[in-house]
């Protein structure tokens, strides 16, 4: 049953819904006029013509529904890549007002959760065409309301608020998917770009709902919420194949799962081969467009191929200057890029930048940048570069920020790094703990090359703090600092293919956990490595072991909801791998 879902701060809510209810459009736009604009407008926006794209959707975004749904995800785009409150206001207005829009043509009888009324459950088949659009638009928008509530304010009530949205969308999604199997359509242009949106809102709902830990999906089962990743994979699949007005959207969303999700949430690697084939397609469409650009060196990226990632990040970064906080998405990526090739100082270039210029989360860049540069050989660093350092560190708890009333745990990571620091005068290989933290050590085994200057770089660190004098300053956390170079030493060699000397390393890693001061984080993260190390050699129960035993006697670590994913999709992944043996062995 679909619900009503006006934003929560109107004061006479039973009021509002009355009006918006009875109210008719002023200008009535023909649906398929609608759509065929909405799908122009998104070609405009693919191909970098962003603001004539924009300006297609404002004249009627009073009174269409998809002319409203277009206004406002460019706002909710603008608001997300500035972080700017003026633009976050706008767009929430722009979703309000959007929402009122849907709410013109929804369906009336089926709108009644919200306000304590109690109606027989629709029938599906009853719908007009233009009442199933605006049910699918509704849930898109409230999707981005929802999305947009978690960075308005920084109290419980937000999350509470944005969580009924998310969990209305869900319902209104499930709703759209009842209508598409029974209704009968008269247009069958109509239901493909209906079909594209239910394919992808379904889809990315069991996808994403998939990939959460175990205890937070039994608790979004208990009300209403289940995920499948196999089904959710089918249809956006389905959805990316056909001509329908969301099949770019599908594209993006498998693009983003495969190439960013699984490499910073899982153990997995995603599917670089279908990536290169769906990236060919739309860049034959899109040459220039800014989203495809990236994901193209990203591929590149995670395929190890550093120098085309680079060649194709920077034809990205300089293919559009509309919004030029885009050019941060490549620079966060062209920044690890070098880093990765112990390029130090380029690396550096590209977290300035980040620092004097975006607001996404400045705690992180301000600490990345001063992690950067303690990688530099301390001969090469000016007195002008030290101070610089310590005044990087001073300034990285002055930016923490929260969303939904929640730290970032990332960001709360970099103020104890960062009051380590300004405590003992040093950290170690911070940049490379970053590297880990972040899953890129998956990209140095597709090179050995890569591999190799990481590990030289441990070993000698490691060489330097055994010979280290008793009062020098990484002597005091020496315990804490052995286990994690042990640690980094340990998953380095296990993307080298040393799967002995890299389980001795971690083993040794492991043992000090009695004497680690701070950095408790180390013994689950160096569990899970081991667990790594045992898929890779199909033992799978071994591995099944070690991931129960990180998940069960571990907790009230640093980034640990981090290293929970990791272990759920491992998990899910093992389990699923044992049942299809035991079926093959029953047949």
């Amino acid at each position: 049953m679909a619900s009503n879902a006006f934003d929560e701060d109107d004061e006479e809510f039973e009021d509002a819904f009355e009006s918006v209810s009875n109210t008719v459009p002023s200008e009535e736009m023909d649906l398929q006029q609608a759509i065929a604009e909405a799908k122009l407008s998104i070609n405009l926006f693919f191909n970098n013509q962003i603001d004539a794209a924009h300006e297609m959707m404002k004249p009627h975004a009073h009174c269409s529904i998809y002319h409203a749904v277009g206004h406002s995800v460019f706002l909710f785009m603008e608001a997300m890549l500035t972080f700017e409150q003026r633009h976050i206001e706008a767009a929430s207005e722009a979703l309000k007002a959007c929402l009122h829009v849907c709410q013109k043509f929804r369906k009336k009888s089926t709108i009644s959760e919200s306000i304590g009324k109690t109606f027989k459950r629709a029938n599906f088949s009853d719908y007009t065409e233009i009442e199933a659009h605006a049910e699918l638009c509704f849930a898109e928008a409230l999707l981005l309301k929802a999305m947009l509530t978690f960075v308005e304010d920084e109290t419980l009530s937000s999350m509470i608020k944005g969580s009924l949205k998310i969990r209305t969308c869900y319902n209104s999604y499930k709703d759209c998917n009842q209508i598409l199997s029974q209704l009968k359509w008269t247009d069958d242009a109509s239901r493909e770009h209906f079909e594209s949106g239910v394919k992808m809102g379904v889809g990315t709902f069991n996808l994403m709902i998939s990939l959460l830990p175990a205890r937070i999906i039994k608790l979004l089962e208990f009300i209403g919420f289940s995920g499948n990743k196999q089904v959710g994979m089918q249809d956006l699949v389905a959805g990316s194949q056909m001509s329908g007005l969301r099949q770019v959207l599908c594209v993006m969303t498998l693009l983003g799962y495969h190439l960013i999700v699984c490499y910073v949430l899982s153990h997995q690697e995603g599917d670089l081969q279908f990536c290169d084939e769906m990236l060919e397609k739309q860049l034959s469409l899109y040459p220039n467009g800014v989203w495809f650009l990236f994901f193209k060196g990203r591929l590149e990226f995670m395929k190890g191929n550093l120098d085309e990632a680079l060649v194709w990040y920077k034809r990205s970064w300089k293919s559009q200057n509309v919004w030029t906080q885009f050019h941060h998405i490549c620079f966060w990526e062209m920044l690890w890029v070098n880093s990765l090739r112990l390029d130090w100082r380029e690396a550096i270039l590209y977290s300035s930048y980040l620092v004097e210029n975006s607001k996404w989360s400045r705690t992180m860049y301000t600490y990345q940048k001063a992690s950067l540069m303690c990688m530099l050989d301390g001969k090469e660093l000016t007195s002008n570069e030290r101070r610089s350092i310590t005044s990087l560190m001073q300034e990285v708890p002055v930016y923490k920020q929260r969303i939904a009333g929640k730290s970032l745990p990332m960001e709360k990571f970099a103020c104890r790094r960062a009051e380590r620091f300004l405590v003992t005068g040093t950290l170690i290989l911070p940049a490379i703990e970053l590297m880990f933290l972040w899953n890129l050590f998956k990209i140095l085994g597709k090179h050995f090359q890569l591999a190799e200057g990481v590990f030289k770089l441990i070993e000698k660190t490691i060489k330097a703090l055994d010979e280290s004098s008793i009062d020098d300053p990484m002597r005091k956390f020496e315990t804490d600092n052995k286990a994690l170079l042990l640690l980094l030493k340990g998953a380095c060699l296990r993307h080298m293919k040393s799967p002995l000397q890299a389980l001795k390393c971690l083993e040794d890693s492991i043992s000090y956990q009695k004497q680690i001061k701070e950095d408790s984080f180390i013994i689950p993260y160096a569990i899970v490595e081991i667990a790594f190390l045992h898929i890779d050699q199909n033992h799978n129960d071994l591995a099944i072991s070690c991931l129960e035993d990180a998940k069960k006697n571990y907790t009230g670590y640093s980034l640990e909801s981090r290293l929970h994913f990791r272990i759920h999709t491992a998990l899910t992944d093992l389990k699923a791998q044992k049942d299809n043996e035991g079926n093959e062995n029953v047949e």
